[in-house]
């Protein structure tokens, strides 16, 4: 089953970099997919995958608020927090968490720390004086 899912996670990966869904692209990432060299990690489990697949759906028209709201109100306000890692997370997981951080406008991912630390840099609205 992980197989699969490292497969998935790879053509994933490369059809979100390359925008292209031409049978000739298909057939690249899948021998790219394949080419690649497989870790042999454990891939956390399977309930794990599905969750962090459901935020990132649920995170796509959160992106989009986000993004309007920016452009409707500016935020002056930034800020640097630490985030813990969930415990047991595989490199997968670990680099899906720090895309769905990412993915949405206002935060971003500055580093990720071997200690189990994400260093996060977020944006807010100032208070009205």
């Amino acid at each position: 089953m992980s197989r699969y899912l490292n497969l998935i996670l790879r053509l994933a990966i490369w059809f979100l970099l390359t925008a292209n869904l031409s049978v000739a692209n298909i057939i690249i990432g899948i021998c790219v997919a394949l080419l690649l060299p497989h870790s042999r990690t454990s891939f956390g489990a399977l309930r794990d995958w599905l969750r962090v697949l459901w935020k990132i759906i649920v995170a796509i028209p959160q992106a989009y608020l986000e993004a309007f709201e920016l452009m409707f109100r500016p935020h002056t306000q930034e800020e640097i927090v630490m985030e813990r890692v969930k415990p047991r997370r595989s490199a997968g997981l670990i680099f899906l968490d720090i895309f769905l951080i990412t993915f949405t406008p206002k935060t971003i991912v500055l580093k990720y720390h071997e200690d189990g630390w994400y260093e996060v840099h977020r944006v807010r609205r100032g208070r009205k004086r």
